[in-house]
Parts: C-alpha cells; sequence; structure tokens
C-alpha cells in the first residue's frame, strides 16, 4: 500500500481490490473464497480477484491494521477447518467509510456538472439491479449502490 506523503491526503489510499474486500468484509467476518465470490457478485463480473491478488491484498492489509484474522469459527460441520476468517479493525471501517464518502462527494460533483443525472433517476437501457442505481459517465457506467450501513460504492465498468 502507498505510504503517506505531504502531497496526499491524510488517509491512505485504498486500491480497487483493499476497497472491495473491505466492503464486503463490512457486512461483518469471512473467509477467502466467499470475499472472492461477493467481490465478482458485487461487480456483476466485472471484478474477480484470484486467490494471489486476494491473499497479497489481505496480507498487506493485515500489515496495515485494517483487517485481523478471527478466531472465531462456525460450526466444524458446516466449515472448513483450513478456512481462515478476516474482519475489519476499527482503523479499517473508518478507512472504507472515508474512502465511500470520498467516491459518494465525486459523485455529487459530477452530478453538479451534469455528467450524471440527478439523484435517483438511472440512465434508462442500462443493467438496473435491486439496490444500485447506473450512470453513465462517458463511456463507462457507475453503479452506486447503497448498503445496510448507508455507505455506497462506485463500480465502474465499460459501456460497449
Amino acid at each position: 500500500m502507498p505510504e503517506n506523503t505531504s502531497n496526499q491526503r491524510s488517509s491512505p489510499t485504498l486500491t480497487p481490490a483493499a476497497f472491495h474486500i473491505m466492503l464486503v468484509l463490512a457486512d461483518g467476518e469471512n473467509h477467502g473464497y466467499a470475499i472472492m465470490r461477493e467481490v465478482a457478485e458485487h461487480t456483476q463480473g466485472k471484478m474477480r480477484l484470484g486467490p494471489g491478488s486476494l491473499y497479497g491484498t489481505i496480507k498487506r492489509m493485515l500489515e496495515a491494521g485494517w483487517i485481523e484474522e478471527t478466531d472465531e469459527r462456525p460450526d466444524p460441520e458446516m466449515d472448513d477447518e483450513r478456512r481462515r476468517y478476516y474482519r475489519l479493525t476499527g482503523v479499517g471501517r473508518k478507512l472504507v467509510q472515508a474512502e465511500a464518502e470520498r467516491l459518494e462527494q465525486l459523485v455529487k460533483v459530477a452530478r453538479g456538472k451534469k455528467l450524471l443525472p440527478s439523484s435517483g433517476s438511472a440512465r434508462p437501457g442500462l443493467n438496473r439491479r435491486p439496490g444500485h442505481e447506473q450512470y453513465l459517465l462517458g463511456k463507462f457506467s457507475i453503479c452506486i449502490r447503497t448498503h445496510l450501513s448507508g455507505h455506497a460504492c462506485g463500480v465502474p465498468k465499460k459501456v460497449s
């Protein structure tokens, strides 16, 4: 993860992979394979984390103190004992919330510049999923999904 310098904003920069992993963990602890599946689902298959990318990012996030491995396990009959479970730390939750707020502010700026329709009015013809709003931004659409915790994630995808 990039280190902060005097030129950067006050909070660390999250890579897209780290942000998506943290979004999954915002709902509670989870194991690697389930994180990979949920990221693919949230992005409608546009982002697929392979094991190397997932576990490399998880390692950096553990070292940074954004997530932690948990010893709490589901019923052994319903789970593979080799699985490792992860959860957000307090610092990690604040960081992912700050990034979601930053993305939300960018969407507000784009709406103010008439690059996106006003809130609640998605462009016709774009794929719609419950809980998602999609907007056209140049050659990309951006999906804004509001999670139960009230934060939104931005998921850009190329429009053909």
